[in-house]
């Protein structure tokens, strides 16, 4: 009988990069057609994304987070239908039914609302905003965690929010918030956009690294390292959209006390 092979730390790379392709691949297509497939698109990963939230808060049961990840995807496809002042109602049921079915009410009923609010405004931002919008979103994200990652590891230094998040550094934090000025800079020169977007998008960044701070903290508290194992090589879909979380969300509260200089053009 032969020894199993030891692929060592770089075992898992081919199984991340075929995923990370598949994922760039369907990312670019339904962002770049919009419309009814990329609302298709949202509407699964926000109850893909319920489900594995409600796993993480109810490791015991089954169909309790199958059900409340059925019912935010149903929810988000019902809010698309109807009046705004019904989809206000509308956005706090999977909510509520979170915080009643899970262990950590609060927590529950605050990501599964931060989950369903991100996928309607994502939506909105695509059909109202257009594709650019998008596009300087996931960039955003994207280099902030990359920038982050690799000056943190570079400079280290004091921890960010050690309680919380105990890998996190105020160099690496800083380091993606100048990734995500050169961002916004970028589209300014490239886009002709609103210099005020250098401003905003280290501001976004940061809502985006409290999401992933916050998605980390849910699953140290429930003893796993990743959210589930759908995206292989790479966890789950929280794992992969979590920063996008809290930028979408900063994006929709800041939206309400002022006008957002995003991109509106590609």
């Amino acid at each position: 009988m032969k020894p199993a092979k030891k692929h060592g730390r770089w075992g898992d790379l081919p199984k991340r990069m075929l995923s990370a392709a598949i994922m760039l691949l369907v990312g670019v297509v339904e962002v770049w057609m919009g419309g009814v497939t990329f609302a298709w698109l949202v509407i699964l990963l926000t109850g893909l994304m319920t489900w594995e939230l409600a796993r993480m808060q109810n490791p015991r049961a089954t169909w309790v987070p199958i059900g409340l990840g059925l019912l935010a995807a149903v929810t988000l496809l019902a809010i698309l239908q109807t009046p705004v002042a019904v989809r206000v109602v509308l956005l706090f049921v999977p909510s509520v039914a979170a915080a009643l079915l899970s262990r950590h009410h609060k927590v529950a009923a605050v990501y599964t609302f931060a989950i369903l609010i991100s996928g309607y405004t994502l939506i909105d931002l695509r059909s109202e905003a257009g594709t650019a919008v998008i596009v300087w979103l996931i960039a955003l994200v994207v280099v902030s965690d990359v920038m982050g990652y690799f000056v943190g590891r570079s400079l280290g230094g004091p921890k960010f929010w050690p309680r919380v998040s105990p890998n996190k550094t105020w160099s690496g934090t800083i380091g993606g918030w100048v990734g995500a000025a050169v961002i916004g800079a970028i589209f300014v020169v490239a886009q002709n956009e609103p210099w005020q977007l250098i401003l905003l998008s280290p501001v976004v960044a940061f809502a985006g690294q409290l999401g992933d701070i916050a998605e980390s903290w849910i699953k140290r508290r429930a003893g796993i390292k990743d959210s589930s194992s759908l995206i292989p090589g790479h966890g789950g879909v929280l794992d992969r959209f979590d920063a996008l979380i809290g930028a979408v969300v900063a994006i929709m509260l800041l939206s309400l006390l002022f006008p957002l200089p995003i991109p509106d053009s590609l």
